[in-house]
């Protein structure tokens, strides 16, 4: 399969460090297909902004308008007003790779010379705005992987600077090999060949929205206004990374389990379980599965061949989504408890008191736990209103 990533430049910005446990995905949701106006507005990169509608959901319409009236230009003039645009050079070459393809694809379908390809959209400095947008757009963004659903292509014919065509026009046709696509229901085209070779270009994997946690959404909206919603939306997300390491034992003290679960939780871990399991032969036993970030990993995995009868330990990378996290401290008539808050956007979803702080006041005043508990409940939710899920 061809490289989808040619020419497109992957740095991050002066005096921004990533941690080495998150990684940064942007996913485009593309059920109404793309253009280069569309995944523009989808970026923080203004040229002309308006905010539209798109029945009833608000959107980003990015317009190029040129100071002299619209005309089709060659590839060669475009290239060379690109050429002359004072951009990074490394940047630059990589938004001429994207031209090229585009035009060479033109030429490919009306098997003319490049040199002598009308671009099948405007062709004025409007193709050339929108690719070198999104390509700034998304290297801003500083994405380690750019994830992008199946795209709608649309359905019928749409008129262009050649004529009638059908949809996918020609061009695009030459540009979509190996995306997954489909025709929905909208009469007219979605997917432009703009849209299809940034798509191409920039892409790192298609499929549905990945296990991440949200942290903003932009909404391009195109020129067409039809009867769903016209909008690529873009997101991005924090997907924090993790290591389990697992064993399965049979033939180890049960006794040893809590100690060898504090070593590791001192150690570092995350969590660990301990599950019972039937092993070969009938024999019962455990498996023992930790979770920790990743470089705690070969000390925990020291601590299992030490602390346990097991010969090898099973280590893989999983992706975790988690609320933020915060803790306060109320007070109840039996004295002090940290509560422990999950929240997303919309508020707190969730409030949990320190269990062990609960139960040393519940031994200290000689009542009940579950009162204690209450009470610090009761205390949390006074001043920290709870998010109700339907």
């Amino acid at each position: 399969m061809p490289d989808r990533r040619r020419g497109v430049p992957r740095r991050s910005p002066p005096g921004r460090r990533r941690s080495a446990t998150t990684m940064r995905i942007g996913y485009l949701d593309c059920a109404s297909g793309a253009s280069g106006d569309m995944l523009l507005g989808g970026v923080p990169v203004r040229i002309t902004v308006g905010r539209v509608h798109r029945q009833s959901v608000p959107a980003v319409r990015v317009e190029v308008q040129e100071t002299e009236p619209p005309h089709s230009r060659r590839y060669p003039v475009l290239a060379r007003v690109l050429a002359d645009a004072p951009l990074d050079p490394a940047f630059r070459d990589s938004a001429a790779v994207v031209l090229r393809r585009l035009a060479a694809a033109e030429a490919e379908i009306h098997a003319t010379p490049i040199e002598e390809v009308h671009l099948h959209e405007l062709g004025g400095v409007d193709t050339l705005v929108d690719i070198v947008g999104v390509l700034a757009g998304v290297r801003a963004l500083n994405l380690d992987r750019l994830i992008a659903s199946p795209v709608n292509l649309g359905r019928g014919w749409a008129k262009t600077g050649h004529g009638t065509v059908p949809v996918p026009a020609p061009a695009t046709s030459a540009l979509i090999a190996g995306m997954p696509v489909y025709a929905g229901e909208f009469d007219g085209e979605l997917l432009t060949p703009t849209g299809a070779v940034l798509l191409s270009s920039l892409v790192t994997r298609w499929g549905a929205l990945p296990l991440m946690r949200l942290e903003r959404i932009g909404t391009g909206a195109g020129a067409a206004d039809p009867p769903r919603a016209n909008a690529a939306p873009s997101d991005e997300d924090r997907a924090e990374r993790l290591a389990v390491l697992e064993t399965s034992i049979d033939d180890m003290n049960p006794q040893l389990y809590p100690h060898v679960t504090a070593r590791l939780l001192d150690a570092g871990a995350l969590d660990v379980m301990t599950i019972p399991a039937v092993m070969k032969k009938g024999r019962p036993g455990h498996l023992l599965r930790v979770l920790a970030v990743p470089d705690r990993v070969r000390a925990l995995y020291g601590i299992l061949l030490a602390e346990t009868t097991t010969l090898g330990v099973r280590v893989y990378e999983v992706s975790r989504l988690a609320a933020r996290r915060r803790r306060v401290e109320v007070q109840t008539e039996y004295g002090a408890v940290p509560i422990k808050i999950a929240e997303d956007r919309s508020g707190v979803l969730n409030m949990a008191p320190e269990f062990d702080v609960c139960r040393a006041l519940a031994e200290r005043h000689g009542v009940p736990l579950k009162r204690v508990l209450a009470a610090a409940q009761r205390a949390a939710e006074a001043i920290e209103p709870r998010v109700l899920r339907g």
